[in-house]
Parts: structure tokens; sequence; C-alpha cells
């Protein structure tokens, strides 16, 4: 048996093209998926499936180290819908999830917050009647104040100087599947129940007036958010540009007597009043549901009642002759 050198590999002529394209070739096989592969299958989550739950990230916030002797890890979660914002302090168990407290936007009409119940400033507001109001629970609210006069400074709340106090009540943001952009609504709430006294690990590059290319977070502009300022602004311009416009968009704040000068003053006597009292208390309920509900409800008629129905029917066709059901055809 003779060895080619690799001089005469190099010499060797390239193949014919087809030649080698018809080695290359294979059938075409179709893959079946059989029943071993359909045995294994695993389907996801239900809320994963639905596209309500970010597991990845869920995983990380509700894992608890052993050695906290079952300890909660709590969460501030917060979610938007078209009219409401609901933030909730809650704790994961084997059974599921557990509230702690909660707050909505629908309860600041009760501190005056009538308007723009889903803006950045009512997230703020939110968030810091939730906080308050966990605090409250846990007997904690006289210890950690937060931040009353809020200045669009970032402080995160500290420990007591006491080594007997309690720690401050930690929890860590969820946002859900809300995308994290600078200027979000969420993190609104976050610096709300930040400032109402509880301890959220947090930095200042989300919020709105962070300038990504300084580094630097504009107090004054977070400031102006807090207290609602971007909507004043934006009430003055639009009057001045489109007043038609305007009265039909700030219909409501009109009817009330409200103007871009006054929206600072309403934010800041609705902070202080969430600090005053914030324990919940459930609306005046002004109709009886239930009755409202039976007047729609198709009652169910019984076995004589169906029959004389029908009865009634045929009679009625056998008087006319068929006329109105041909008409009708």
């Amino acid at each position: 048996m003779t060895c080619s050198s690799p001089k005469s590999l190099l010499n060797t002529p390239p193949a014919d093209k087809d030649t080698s394209l018809n080695a290359v070739k294979m059938p075409f096989v179709k893959k079946q998926k059989n029943d071993a592969y359909f045995s294994r299958f695993q389907v996801k989550y239900r809320r994963r499936r639905e596209g309500r739950t970010d597991y990845y990230a869920r995983k990380r916030l509700v894992t608890q180290a052993k050695n906290k002797y079952n300890a909660p890890k709590y969460r501030l979660v917060v979610r938007f819908t078209n009219k409401d914002i609901i933030v909730q302090v809650v704790y994961a168990r084997l059974q599921g999830d557990f509230v702690l407290t909660q707050a909505r936007s629908a309860e600041l009409p009760r501190y005056g917050i009538n308007h723009g119940l889903t803006n950045w400033a009512a997230a703020y507001a939110t968030g810091l009647l939730t906080a308050r109001r966990a605090l409250t629970k846990l007997g904690l609210a006289d210890k950690y104040q937060g931040v009353t006069e809020p200045d669009g400074t970032i402080s995160l709340t500290e420990a007591l100087d006491d080594e007997d106090a309690p720690r401050p009540f930690k929890a860590y943001l969820d946002v859900g599947l809300k995308r994290t952009s600078t200027g979000s609504r969420v993190f609104g709430a976050l610096k709300g129940a930040s400032d109402g006294g509880i301890f959220i690990p947090h930095s200042g590059k989300r919020f709105p007036g962070y300038d990504s290319e300084s580094k630097a977070l504009d107090e004054e502009v977070l400031k102006k958010y807090i207290f609602g300022g971007h909507v004043a602004e934006y009430m003055e311009s639009l009057e001045e540009e489109d007043d038609e416009r305007f009265k039909k968009q700030f219909s409501t704040y009109l009817a009330d007597g409200i103007g871009s000068e006054d929206i600072e003053e309403i934010y800041t006597n609705a902070h202080a009043a969430i600090r005053e009292d914030p324990t919940f208390k459930p609306s005046d309920k002004t109709k009886d549901w239930k009755a409202e509900g039976l007047k729609f409800k198709t009652k169910k008629l019984t076995l004589e009642e169906r029959r004389a129905r029908i009865a009634s029917k045929i009679e009625r066709f056998q008087a006319t002759g068929g006329v109105e059901e041909d008409d009708e055809e």
C-alpha cells in the first residue's frame, strides 16, 4: 500500500463540482415528535404561559438564605392599571404570596388628591401611604419617620443609634414586567415608600432628572415631579398654545377650580395628611350592588312555564298562518 506525499495531495486537481455535491446530498428526513418526546415534555408554569410572571426575576426576589430561620423576604410590589396604581408589601411562603399591607391610588381622594391618579406624583403618594401603613402595622411608625420634607435627595433609611432599637423594615422593589426606564412611575412609588421610612436598596440612576452622561441627578427636577410640578408646567404650556385642548384635557381640574399654581399645595397637604392618618378606611357603599346585579339576571323558567310558552307560540303561529315568519325571512 502506497501513501501519497503531501505535495501530491496539494497538486491533485479539484473533483468535479456536480460529483462532490452528489456525494454530500442526503435524503430529506422529517423530524417526528414521537411518544418518547411527549412523555418528557414539561409544560411551563401557568402564569408563564399567560405572560404574567417573570420567574427568572421572581426566584431571585423570593429566595431567602437558610440561615435566616424562616424570616420572610419582603417585596414592594408596584403594579399599574389604566385607572389605578397598586402598591403592596408582599412576602412569599410555600403556600403562596401573602400581603402584609397595600394601598391604592383610588384612596388618594380621601387625602385631597382627586385628579391624575396614575401620574408620577400619585405613584409617590401611593408609595408613601403604603410605607406609613406598613410601619404603623408593625409599630415602627414613630421610630422611622423617613423624609418628612422631600427635597429630591437620595437618602436611604438608616438604623437608629440605639443598639436595642429595632432595625428598619427592609423590602426589595418588584416591578413585575414593567420596563425600568429612566423616569418610570415605578420609581415614583419606590421614592415614596423610601421617604415613608422603609429601607429599599436603590440608587438615583432611574429617577427623573438623572443625566447618564454626567452621571449626576438633578435634585430640583426630582422634587418637581414629587409635587406634580411637571403637570403644572404642562398645564401652563398647553393653556398658552392651545386653549381649546387645555379646557378639554383639564376639564375636571377646571370644574373643581384647580389651576397650575394650586397643584404643589395639593400634594404638600396630601403628604401631611397621609402621615397623620395612614390607616385604611373602607368607602361607604351607596348602592346595594347585589340587587343591582339581580336586576339583569334571567329568571329560569319552570317546566310548566316553558310548555305554556311553547303553546302560546304555536297558537300565535296558527292564528297568523305563519305570515310573520314569512315576512321575517
